[in-house]
């Protein structure tokens, strides 16, 4: 059949298959091969990223567990039978804003799947002066006994004095 046709047909046909030939290796060999590269390096890129996540998410765990080991060394510091209203009225006797106490309201809260438990009080310090305000603040906040101030509402009251309400907190294990 090929020996009946011209040169020029022959060539035709034979690019014809060399085109046929091109466009089925790179339609069923070249491009899924690309495609498969191309998913596993998406794939390989997602698994560094994972990995990555997983090494910052390790150094936060790792310094999480520092952290609550500081804290129990920091419970353990702490005066057997401690207690926040106890704490709060000695430092006011030592401060010497006792007699300006109006009221406090000590509460504690239990945090639902967890050990820990949160003493608070509120109180009503009336005519006190900003400088004794401040230290009995200070001396609270920088005790070793973890105490935080949760909230302040102050009120000037008279040239000098102010009312002061505070929400005072402290953890318990």
């Amino acid at each position: 059949m090929l020996r009946k046709l011209s040169n020029r047909e022959k060539y035709s046909i034979y690019a014809a298959f060399a085109v046929m030939v091109i466009f089925v290796f790179f339609q069923f060999i070249c491009f899924p091969a690309m495609e498969k590269r191309d998913r596993l390096k998406s794939a390989f890129q997602a698994k560094i990223r994972m990995l990555e996540d997983m090494q910052k998410l390790k150094a936060e765990f790792r310094d999480l567990g520092d952290r609550a080991k500081q804290l129990k060394v920091q419970f353990s510091k702490r005066e057997k039978g401690f207690t926040l209203f106890s704490f709060l009225d000695k430092l006011a006797q030592e401060v010497g804003v006792k007699n300006n106490i109006a009221y406090m309201k000590p509460s504690r809260n239990v945090q639902k799947n967890s050990s820990i438990k949160i003493s608070s009080v509120e109180m009503k310090i009336q005519s006190i002066g900003l400088s004794k305000l401040a230290d009995y603040l200070y001396k609270a906040e920088t005790s070793p006994n973890m105490v935080i101030i949760r909230r302040a509402s102050l009120t000037k009251k008279g040239t000098t004095d102010i009312d002061a309400v505070l929400q005072v907190e402290a953890m318990d294990l």
